[in-house]
């Protein structure tokens, strides 16, 4: 339980210095310089997906039945091979904007090496060191961005990207000091007789249906911005990603709890243990989503327009509000996706995710083209609300759970007090 606070910390702790970067970007950029600088995250996400294949989860899963020193060269090989073809793919679609591609091809690889090494960590237990690195790589974007806007005068996209490769950078560099004392130790492999191609063949399996899974969630949430640029230009992009990003900072929770729940659930194998431990983190996740979301949707429309960013950002409050459900709905959908993750029923958290994407698309051409923004944050929350009632009827006919489930009740209400009594008095839960 402890873990699980210091993770959810440090990622709340990031995440009001994402949301005071938000306002900074709108500043400094402006609406269309947010909307660019949102394409291109997007467009990074997409290839770091791709990389993910064995870089991603699958390194959590694969490191309980194989030696850290097994799994790590396919994942970092891998790297530049999946950024390779998830560019390649992207030019041919039209989807980098131009002027940017070898940026985005360098900053996939690079992002996606971070987040290998974090797993690595989150697989050895080393939660300060996961915990470590996401302060590095998300924390410290805020101060050097701050320095290149203000310090520097250097207010464009070019200094966004400038502040993602130093920051990034040195991410990459203190996780793999802190990987090196494992990396020299020689550990007992429990399956030793099979051969590297057979572990790669194994992984490649694994990590395929992951990969699916995640670029198609991936695409739900991200789809949008390249409709909207399509339908309504660079600035409803801007428009768009700044209501998304300040909305989804109630992600860090969600994301915070599925790591843990992923490691936990990945380790033991009794099923009721691990839907037990899916349901109580489901419990948890709902409840502080929604009240987070909730405080967010008590900000009036003149905080953003007229404090927080510019008359440029006008209509924020109605992107917040049409993302509001989808928002709460995704981040409980995660936390079943890392039980059929981490359980190895990867297949059913990939077939939520492309039920998603298709109601997103449907969704988005009947409501994009009429409504625009709002449309789009509308057809979000109508993909997402989809994924959740898609997983929540396979966790059910797997697990034997029945809807009611899902609901609080008092052992868990007394769970949580004694889990809080055990922290706040130094003991070990």
């Amino acid at each position: 339980m402890r873990d699980l606070f210091g993770t959810i910390s440090t990622r709340y702790l990031i995440a009001i210095l994402n949301l005071a970067l938000i306002f900074i970007n709108a500043k400094a950029l402006g609406v269309e310089g947010v909307g660019l600088v949102g394409l291109i995250l997007a467009a990074i996400g997409i290839a770091t997906m791709f990389c993910g294949i064995l870089a991603g989860n699958t390194i959590v899963y694969f490191m309980n039945r194989y030696s850290m020193q097994a799994v790590f060269l396919p994942s970092y090989c891998w790297t530049p091979v999946g950024a390779g073809i998830a560019c390649g793919c992207m030019a041919i679609l039209g989807l980098l904007p131009e002027g940017y591609a070898l940026d985005i091809y360098i900053l996939s690889i690079l992002t996606s090496l971070v987040a290998a090494n974090s797993r690595f960590l989150l697989g050895k237990n080393r939660i300060f060191g996961f915990n470590l690195t996401f302060v590095l790589q998300g924390g410290l974007l805020f101060f050097v961005l701050l320095f290149l806007y203000y310090g520097l005068e250097k207010q464009d996209v070019t200094a966004y990207l400038w502040g993602m490769y130093l920051t990034n950078g040195v991410a990459f560099l203190v996780s793999l000091f802190l990987l090196l004392p494992f990396l020299r130790k020689k550990e007992a492999d429990p399956r030793k007789g099979r051969s590297g191609y057979a572990l790669l063949q194994e992984m490649f399996a694994y990590g395929l249906w992951g990969s699916a899974d995640n670029i198609a969630e991936i695409l739900t949430t991200r789809l949008n911005y390249f409709l909207i640029k399509r339908f309504a230009g660079l600035g409803s992009v801007g428009l768009l990603d700044a209501g998304t990003k300040i909305s989804e900072s109630v992600w860090h929770i969600n994301r915070s709890i599925g790591f843990i729940e992923y490691s936990r659930v990945a380790r033991t194998h009794n099923p009721g243990e691990q839907k037990k431990i899916t349901l109580r983190f489901f419990k948890l996740t709902f409840c502080a989503v929604t009240l987070a979301t909730g405080c967010i949707l008590l900000i009036p429309e003149w905080v953003y327009t007229d404090y927080l960013f510019s008359a440029e950002f006008a209509g924020m409050r109605n992107v917040i509000t049409g993302l509001s459900a989808g928002i709460i709905a995704l981040a409980c959908n995660s936390i079943l996706s890392q039980y059929f993750i981490g359980s190895g029923k990867i297949r059913y958290s990939a077939g939520s995710s492309f039920v998603g994407l298709i109601s997103l698309l449907v969704s988005g051409y009947l409501l994009i083209p009429s409504y625009g923004v709002v449309g789009s944050a509308i057809s979000s929350s109508i993909a997402f609300s989809t994924m959740l009632a898609f997983s929540m009827i396979i966790f059910c006919w797997k697990t034997g759970a029945r809807p009611r489930e899902f609901l609080i009740n008092k052992e868990d209400v007394r769970f949580a007090l004694r889990k809080l009594r055990l922290t706040h008095d130094g003991s070990q839960p």
